[in-house]
């Protein structure tokens, strides 16, 4: 019996996702627990198993358009060469629209001949490298979506000319009227190799726009690589949401800064005599857990504001910023003020692994109350971040660096941290915000208190 399988909810918060790739075809025989697809939310991707067992009579929903969950069926599963009920191809939802890319043109252009077609103003044997010169203001763009001939769409593919910037003589843009435009921008004045139109063809890009940089202004292969790298990439998925997140944040938000230099020598003098025990500790499970005990102490900075009221946090959990190839991403660690630094110290690896392998579930990235975004092993000196939506403040932590500084009146070289601290100014005021980032300092360079935790 013919049943569909429905593309799933992987979290709380996911209403919508986007089918990544395939792992299976139609024809294919699938049992319970193999790959059928992965699925792309604003955070990660992940794989989706099968719930049933046959052969994929159906792939419904394709790749690369936003779905909503549980209720789009992802493809239809039967016994091999079973009729498909038309009632369960209809009835699937049609799909969220995804953000718009940038124009393209309709159809990809025909191969055509290296050199193109010269219009009636040119000569009737082409030369190899079409004349041009530096282009003109182009005419007046056509109305709208008016409507083109079937010979003026020829026309236009084998000049590669957008024909929205075609004025049309009549009711409709024909053959003539871009032969007009052609003219106007002195189109056969332009020189291009024949191997570099032929590429321009491929790209589906418009040959007025391109600038030659060879002898004479011809353009080159290497003009057309240049404009196809230069061509607007649209976002996936993933970077997206950063984007809108980050954006609303900063539109929303009133950031205000505050950077401390943190002494941390007592403190790697300590994890190196920790490595010689088999005891393995990062710094970024020290600042987790100082930043979760000043929390405790400052719990205005563990809150939120939409912007009448405030809330506080009864849990403190720590979003950990991690980098990926395709944005960014905040694997969360619950109730870090409860745990011990070695359950720290697991938890926050296993996360990070899980990030940059694509892994996470949306379950481990929700929930953070605090988050922090650590630099460290990036040598920079101190930075800023951007509070995420939802949250009242963020710590960016810096490089631990050699510096020479001064200790009892006498120059010394000590292993010195810059963390900046971003707050919500709604909310937190600058003399919490300099008291919390002090209160992560003191919590940092107090050896007995990690004695009493190890």
């Amino acid at each position: 019996m013919a049943t569909k399988i429905p593309v799933p909810k992987l979290g709380q918060s996911e209403e919508t996702v986007t089918i990544a790739s395939w792992r299976v075809k139609e024809g294919d025989t699938i049992k319970k627990g193999d790959v059928l697809f992965e699925v792309e939310t604003d955070k990660a991707v992940l794989e989706v198993e099968s719930q049933f067992e046959g052969t994929i009579l159906k792939i419904v929903t394709p790749v690369g358009v936003e779905v909503p969950v549980m209720v789009t069926t992802a493809a239809i599963v039967g016994a091999p060469g079973e009729a498909i009920p038309p009632e369960m191809l209809t009835a699937a939802p049609a799909p969220a629209p995804a953000a718009a890319p940038a124009p393209a043109p309709a159809a990809a252009p025909a191969p055509a001949p290296a050199v193109p077609v010269k219009t009636p103003a040119a000569s009737a044997a082409a030369p190899a490298p079409v004349q041009a010169a530096a282009p003109t203001p182009a005419a007046a763009p056509a109305p709208a979506r008016k409507a083109v001939s079937p010979r003026a769409k020829k026309f236009a593919k084998d000049y590669l000319i957008d024909l929205g910037k075609v004025t049309a003589a009549g009711t409709r843009v024909t053959e003539q009227d871009v032969k007009n435009y052609l003219e106007a921008i002195h189109y056969n004045d332009r020189k291009i190799t024949p191997v570099a139109l032929n590429l321009a063809r491929e790209a589906n890009l418009e040959m007025i726009a391109l600038t030659g940089t060879g002898d004479g202004g011809r353009i080159t292969v290497a003009d057309v690589k240049d404009a196809i790298a230069e061509k607007p990439q649209p976002f996936n998925n993933m970077r997206k949401i950063i984007a809108q997140r980050l954006t609303q944040s900063k539109q929303m938000i009133p950031h205000f800064y505050v950077t401390v230099a943190i002494d941390l020598t007592a403190l790697m003098a300590k994890r190196k005599a920790l490595k010689a025990e088999g005891i393995n500790l990062s710094v970024n499970v020290f600042v987790i857990k100082a930043v979760a005990l000043a929390l405790k102490e400052f719990p205005m900075v563990n809150s939120f504001c939409d912007g009448n009221s405030v809330s506080r946090k009864s849990k403190i959990n720590i979003g950990m910023a991690v980098s990926v190839d395709n944005g960014l991403v905040v694997p969360v660690i619950a109730n870090a003020d409860r745990k011990g630094l070695d359950e720290i110290q697991a938890e926050s690896a296993e996360l990070a692994e899980k990030a940059r392998s694509g892994k996470l579930t949306p379950d481990e990235m929700k929930g953070s109350t605090f988050t922090i975004s650590n630099m460290g092993m990036m040598n920079v000196e101190s930075f800023g971040a951007i509070i995420n939506p939802g949250e009242s403040a963020i710590l960016a932590v810096a490089s631990s660096v050699p510096t020479p500084v001064v200790r009892n009146g006498e120059i010394v070289i000590r292993d010195i941290m810059k963390v900046t601290l971003s707050c919500d100014h709604r909310v937190v005021d600058g003399a919490m915000g300099a008291a919390f980032a002090n209160a992560v300092k003191a919590n940092l360079e107090n050896t007995e208190l990690w004695n009493g935790m190890i």
